[in-house]
């Protein structure tokens, strides 16, 4: 289904207002949100849907997602958020996931910014360098 661009202004002005600071203000977010069903504008679901896909990428932006072959130990673990935090500046929540099909190194997912050093990945770019 495809939003419109009157709905998408109105999500974008819903996003906004439901910021405090940097942080999301769940209180916010429900009242807005109550006010939207509410009023019911015209296009009012599309509206929402498109405010509940932001919300969604907001929230993405303060976790990070970190896979690897094998579990990490403390310490790298230690190192890896610091060093996160201090490439951002939001406060970050963490989810670690051990993948063996990496093969080796790590991929990191912070929002939608992705940072891949896995040998399965550097094993893929030399294969499409051979094609």
């Amino acid at each position: 289904m495809k939003i419109s661009k009157e709905a998408q202004r109105m999500a974008r002005q819903l996003l906004r207002s439901s910021l405090a600071g940097d942080q999301l203000d769940e209180g916010r977010v429900r009242a807005l949100t109550r006010k939207v069903i509410d009023a019911k504008p015209r296009g009012y679901l599309q509206v929402l849907s498109a405010y509940a896909k932001l919300l969604r990428l907001e929230l993405d932006k303060g976790h990070a997602r970190v896979e690897t072959a094998v579990e990490l130990q403390a310490n790298t673990r230690g190192a890896v958020e610091a060093d996160l935090r201090a490439k951002s500046s939001r406060e970050l929540t963490f989810e670690y996931v051990v993948s063996p099909e990496l093969l080796g190194g790590m991929r990191v997912k912070v929002g939608s910014d992705v940072w891949d050093g896995s040998i399965r990945a550097r094993l893929q770019r030399l294969q499409e360098i051979f094609r």
